[in-house]
């Protein structure tokens, strides 16, 4: 995966573990510090295609939010846990309140948000206000540990800009290695 190779030669993830969401595939390849391979697992993204967060967003209450709204913005973000409500959440983007956490106790059954996670393809998997939904024992074996102390770096890749667009420095690597673009 190019942004994963990207990542490890430049050493953007600054010794912090990171993640990378592939919104069209609705996985999520999960490193430690050093870039090794910690797993992949299904998604569920955020319900518009799109790669930008709707000016205003973090502000709105879930009910004033429309369905082009509910996107899952791409870039790259300085994860770090903190609170929403009672509960503590890795918040991956706080400003336009997306983030990274299992599958909502209270969400309605009439969803079938698990169904969707765990069906064979992703055509399904867009459901969300835009926060990213990962299986639980998952995040809490392997995310929450790993990103609790100082946090962590989640990349989303785009869904319909260019990987260049999104992470500019893509195209410095591909210089370095001798590519023209």
């Amino acid at each position: 995966m190019r942004v994963a190779d990207w990542i490890s030669a430049s050493k953007d993830n600054s010794s912090l573990p990171y993640i990378i969401v592939d919104k069209t595939n609705a996985s999520l390849f999960l490193f430690d510090a050093k870039g090794k391979s910690l797993g992949k697992v299904p998604v569920l993204i955020g319900v518009a295609v799109g790669d930008d967060a709707s000016p205003g967003i973090g502000s709105k209450n879930l009910a004033e939010i429309g369905p082009a709204e509910k996107t899952t913005p791409a870039g790259r973000f300085l994860a770090k846990f903190g609170l929403a409500g009672r509960e503590k959440i890795l918040w991956v983007d706080y400003a336009t309140s997306v983030a990274l956490h299992p599958i909502p106790k209270g969400v309605s059954k009439k969803e079938r948000r698990r169904e969707r996670m765990l069906s064979p393809t992703s055509d399904d998997n867009r459901i969300t206000f835009g926060c990213i939904n990962v299986p639980m024992a998952f995040y809490s074996k392997t995310v929450r540990p790993l990103f609790q102390k100082k946090g962590g770096y989640v990349y989303v890749l785009p869904d319909t800009k260019a990987l260049e667009v999104v992470f500019p420095r893509l195209r410095v690597q591909a210089l370095m290695n001798g590519g023209a673009r």
